[in-house]
């Protein structure tokens, strides 16, 4: 089978497209290297002509277009991530993100392809007090990141009903692993607790410590969209939580951190960040039932494989 990844250079993508070519299918990465990384690519070059890349913007059609040309399946990763960054450049994050996606959608109607699988977010659920998420909730997103993913499954659903191109969106939930990068300005909190440990930094924790995430291992986020992508037709039109159906409190994330490094440095709080949610929780039973999803990896067992990795490369980011 043959696979465009769009973001493929990023943390997600490149993941996914690395577990596609083990699988021996054909991918095609589309990435403007925005925010992903070239070397994050390197090694993809020892599966010859099974792995294509086209540098390009998903805000260009006729890019999108010729990215889609022959593919069976779409797994469209691309996006401008962070809350932060949403607030402070909202207008881009519309233009990459639902202009973009936008785009795909089209393209992949007007190309034949068979299916696309897209990353949507946990953050359309907002603030709401009620856990675990589930998908029948209202969304209520308090960024423009967190708009601007509602939106893209609006368009999934509407693409769906009215075109029958088959599109299911999946909502992650604080994805981390290999590959995530520290050194970015909008860098997720496993990875800046990780790089200011080994430089012997105190990390900074935003709020009391207490706020809780549902984290997980990238590896489940590959699983799920490799499932997605041969789902029922049932499982078509939908929106999937993706994460473990467990959740960990900040301040304890950053204990085992610091337990995993052997190393004992007491963090820095500082206020509330705008934009960012209190507690959240998946309910993954739909994703189960649909998708046959299991979340193989438990945060724990998920950040000592994300540790080694830190470690094995430090000398890369550090």
């Amino acid at each position: 089978m043959k696979y465009l990844v769009t973001g493929g250079a990023g943390f997600i993508g490149s993941n996914l497209t690395e577990a596609l070519l083990q699988r021996s299918d054909e991918v095609v990465v589309l990435d403007n290297f925005s925010t992903g990384l070239r070397h994050n690519l390197n090694s993809f070059s020892q599966f010859g002509d099974r792995f294509k890349l086209i540098e390009g913007d998903l805000r260009d059609l006729d890019t999108c277009r010729e990215a889609c040309k022959g593919v069976d399946y779409v797994l469209h990763q691309g996006a401008l991530g962070s809350v932060p960054r949403s607030i402070a450049h909202p207008l881009t994050t519309n233009d990459n993100n639902v202009s973009g996606t936008l785009n795909i959608f089209i393209a992949a109607r007007d190309e034949g392809v068979k299916r696309v699988v897209f990353a949507s977010s946990s953050s359309v659920y907002g603030n709401s007090k009620q856990l675990p998420k589930v998908e029948t909730m209202i969304p209520a997103p308090i960024s423009p990141y967190a708009a601007t993913k509602n939106i893209c499954e609006m368009y999934g659903r509407i693409f769906y009903e009215l075109y029958g191109i088959e599109i299911i969106a999946l909502r992650y939930f604080n994805v981390f692993g290999r590959r995530q990068d520290p050194n970015s300005a909008y860098a997720a909190v496993i990875p800046l607790f990780v790089k200011a440990l080994l430089r012997g930094q105190r990390p900074t924790i935003f709020g009391d410590g207490l706020q809780s995430r549902d984290f997980s291992y990238v590896d489940n986020v590959i699983e799920a969209n490799i499932l997605a992508a041969r789902a029922p037709d049932e499982a078509c039109g939908k929106v999937f939580n993706i994460a473990c159906g467990q959740r960990t409190a900040l301040i304890d994330l950053y204990h085992k951190i610091c337990d995993l490094l052997d190393i004992r440095i007491e963090p820095e709080f500082a206020p509330d960040r705008p934009g960012d949610v209190k507690h959240s929780l998946a309910d993954i039973s739909l994703a189960k039932k649909y998708l046959g999803y299991e979340a193989k990896y438990d945060v724990f067992t998920g950040l000592e494989l994300a540790i080694d990795w830190y470690k094995e490369n430090a000398a890369s980011w550090l």
